[in-house]
């Protein structure tokens, strides 16, 4: 079929079962954005970026995330709440109904790559409904040059159609949006929802899968970095913990924000060719990286503008997901390509919304693993609907939603590779400080940042009695001193002024992380089940 964009290579699509109207095959950012508002469905913003709607969904919808239950999966995935099976009858016939609604559209089509590293590289056809959802794949996966599309051959396949919605009654769907994994077919089958972010974590729940297993390499839901001496440093967290924000650091080379692997080579490598930023509140002042690279090629998403397009970050009246997706190439502070040498630093980030947890604490080769599986922060009140006042929140290995196998999989195999590398491990709290939310107050990001810097420069120093206090309730070793950071921060018992009440609630998150624990019991060793809380209250 002839392609009206600007690349010149015919394709066909008669192997998916696709006959469209039309065939729009790698399309420059330039030609998408032009598609995206000739069509009505977005704005430009002052600064050049795409705007976007997504839609009903603003956000990923992990309970109708699936997996196909076959040959490959049936013995290896880690069935349950979080990878609920699909049956392979029910997924063909709901791809062939996907099929014929794209054969009345038009679609995008973008041949790219994941894994920056070459020995891992994956080859991904991507088959969009949407420009604007074909532009954000442009940006978030690894760009082929010329010559590299020319024997261009796809592994895994995304097919992606937002206005097509399920019959649960016969499609075996739990509503009318759907994102399944079929490892057999290698295809991520994604309707109903137009949120961009369930395209790359399609690709990088296959991945997580697929690099443990047979690569020996472990995925990590984590930002990296890297400084001028080549020591890598990566970041874990949920959303709103500052994993992004940090590991942009203007006295580092980013090597990406989102998703790596730590190969048996003992190297890390981005998956992605691009960043997913939240965008919430973003100001130039405190994430100015992040602010400049919002400019034409990045799409905004649910953002508020007026009517001169200036966008209002604070406006959260669509979502608090608002984000931006550009092209790695936006930050001019970045390593090339994406690949680092294994971390002499892993930061574990968590928004602690009770005000328990130190602002930065030093954990043993057992805690690392235990706080891995767990993988913590906290929900604050108005966040989400019927929340009225702090509630934990556990993800295990940081990213549960995206990890196929049993998160002490991930686990061991991060204990094993930090004990080879010698790797140091800190907890870092970006939550509240001197009580609970809505009692203490957030912990500044300049205090963070230099925490972190003190950490990666040998400034906290050894673990020594005079150096470090053990926690009480956690046992973490958190430091007596640290430069740029008043001292009296660094203890946060003391910043409450109330032993009685600050223990209460120590002790009731505690009790927390073990009730959570108990689920993964089973298949964790007694090394990683010793590194977690260990007093109880009573």
């Amino acid at each position: 079929m002839s392609n009206p964009g600007s690349f010149t290579k015919s394709i066909s699509l008669t192997q998916y079962g696709l006959a469209p109207a039309a065939v729009h095959y790698q399309l420059s950012a330039t030609d998408l954005h032009k598609h995206t508002l000739e069509k009505g469905m977005g704005q430009q913003a002052d600064s050049g970026a795409l705007a976007v709607n997504t839609g009903e969904f603003t956000g990923r919808s992990p309970l109708d995330r699936f997996i196909v239950r076959d040959a490959i999966t049936s013995k290896k995935v880690w069935w349950g709440p979080v990878n609920l099976p699909f049956e392979p009858e029910a997924f063909d016939r709901l791809y062939d109904k996907v099929v014929a609604y794209l054969n009345q559209q038009e679609v995008y089509v973008r041949d790219c790559f994941a894994c920056a590293d070459r020995e891992y590289r994956v080859g991904i056809r991507v088959i969009n409904e949407y420009p604007w959802s074909n532009q954000f794949a442009y940006n978030m996966f690894l760009r082929p040059t010329g010559a590299e599309l020319a024997d261009f051959e796809a592994e895994w396949t995304v097919l992606n159609a937002p206005g097509f919605k399920a019959d649960p009654a016969t499609d075996g769907t739990r509503q009318h949006n759907f994102a399944i994994l079929n490892f057999t077919r290698r295809i991520a089958l994604i309707g109903g929802t137009g949120y961009t972010g369930e395209i790359k974590k399609g690709i990088f729940s296959a991945l997580n899968f697929l690099l443990p297993v047979y690569r020996d390499t472990l995925p990590m839901h984590c930002s990296a970095n890297v400084g001028e001496d080549g020591e890598t440093a990566i970041f874990f967290g949920l959303s709103g913990t500052g994993k992004t924000t940090l590991s942009t650091d203007p006295t580092r080379k980013l090597i990406g924000d989102d998703e790596h692997g730590w190969t048996s080579r003992d190297t890390v490598f981005n998956f992605e060719g691009g960043c997913y930023a939240k965008v919430i509140n973003l100001s130039g002042e405190n994430e100015p990286e992040i602010y400049a690279a919002i400019r034409k090629g990045a799409i905004l998403e649910n953002v508020i503008l007026d009517k001169d397009g200036k966008v209002d970050f604070a406006n959260t009246s669509i979502t608090q997901n608002t984000r931006v997706s550009y092209p790695l190439t936006h930050i001019e502070n970045r390593q090339e390509p994406s690949v680092g040498r294994h971390p002499r630093h892993i930061f574990f980030l968590t928004a602690d919304a009770f005000g328990v947890l130190p602002p930065i604490s030093r954990l043993t080769p057992s805690q690392a693993a235990y706080h891995f599986i767990s993988g913590y922060t906290a929900k604050v009140a108005g966040t989400e609907a019927g929340v009225n006042e702090p509630l934990p929140s556990f993800s295990a290995c940081f990213g549960a939603p995206f990890m196929p196998l049993h998160p002490a999989e991930y686990a061991e195999m991060l204990s094993r590779k930090m004990q080879k590398s010698g790797t140091n491990v800190w907890l870092v709290n970006t939550g509240w400080t001197g009580g609970p939310y809505g009692v203490g107050s957030r912990i500044k990001l300049s205090y963070t940042r230099a925490m972190i810097r003190a950490a990666l420069s040998g400034q906290l120093g050894l673990y020594t009695y005079d150096t470090y206090h053990i926690h009480s309730v956690f046992g973490v070793a958190q430091p007596r001193q640290c430069p740029g950071v008043p001292t009296s921060l660094l203890s946060p018992r003391a910043t409450w002024n109330n032993d009685e009440a600050y223990y209460k609630t120590a002790f009731k998150l505690s009790n927390a992380f073990r009730e959570n624990f108990r689920k993964f019991e089973a298949g964790a060793s007694e090394e990683i089940r010793r590194g977690g809380p260990q007093r109880f209250a009573h």
